[in-house]
C-alpha cells in the first residue's frame, strides 16, 4: 500500500515544484528586456558606433537632458550623439547600481572619458570622471523618454574651472556700480 501511496505524493510534489519556476525578486522578461536595451544604449556610446540605435530608440523619443532642452525624434538624437563622438573619446559606462520594471531602468553610473576637443573650459586631452543618474522610460521594447540626473558638484566639474567660478546672484565679489 506505501508504494501506491508515494508515486501520487512524488507527482503532485514534481508538479508543484516545476510550476513555481521564477525566483522570488526576479525581472520579469519585459524588465530584463529593457535592462537589455539599455546597456545596448551605453555600448553604442562607448565604441561610437550608433548604425543599431534605431533598434533600442523609439523613433519620436524625447530626451529630457538635452545640452539645449529636450532633444525630439531619433534622427535629432542621432545628431546629438555624432556631436558626443566628436567631442569626447574613450568614453567608457560603469554601472554603479541598476534597477528595472517594466516601463522604466534607473541607472547610477560612472562615465569617463577623454576630451578631442577644446571647450567648455577643458583642452583636448583632458579627462573627466563623474556620476549621473540616467532615467529611461520604455515601451515596447525601446527606450521612449530619457532624462539624466547630476549633483551640482558634478555638473561644475562637466563646465570646466572657467564656468564654475563664475559669482552667483548675491555672490560679495561682484562688482558694484
Amino acid at each position: 500500500m506505501k508504494k501506491y501511496v508515494l508515486l501520487p505524493v512524488l507527482a503532485i510534489t514534481c508538479c508543484c515544484l516545476s510550476c513555481n519556476n521564477k525566483p522570488e525578486g526576479g525581472l520579469s522578461a519585459k524588465a530584463q528586456k529593457n535592462l537589455d536595451v539599455n546597456h545596448a544604449i551605453n555600448h553604442c556610446f562607448e565604441t561610437g558606433d550608433f548604425s543599431k540605435i534605431g533598434d533600442y530608440i523609439a523613433a519620436d523619443a524625447v530626451d529630457h537632458g538635452g545640452e539645449h532642452g529636450d532633444v525630439k525624434g531619433l534622427d535629432s538624437l542621432k545628431a546629438e550623439f555624432a556631436r558626443y563622438t566628436t567631442s569626447m573619446s574613450n568614453q567608457k559606462t560603469e554601472i554603479i547600481k541598476e534597477l528595472a520594471d517594466d516601463d522604466y531602468v534607473m541607472s547610477w553610473e560612472r562615465f569617463t572619458g577623454t576630451y578631442k576637443t577644446d571647450g567648455q573650459g577643458h583642452k583636448a586631452g583632458d579627462s573627466f570622471d563623474m556620476k549621473m543618474l540616467e532615467l529611461s522610460k520604455f515601451a515596447d521594447g525601446k527606450a521612449t523618454e530619457h532624462w539624466v540626473f547630476m549633483e551640482p558638484a558634478e555638473m561644475m566639474k562637466m563646465m570646466g574651472p572657467q564656468q564654475s567660478q563664475m559669482p552667483m546672484a548675491g555672490d560679495s565679489t561682484k562688482k558694484k556700480m
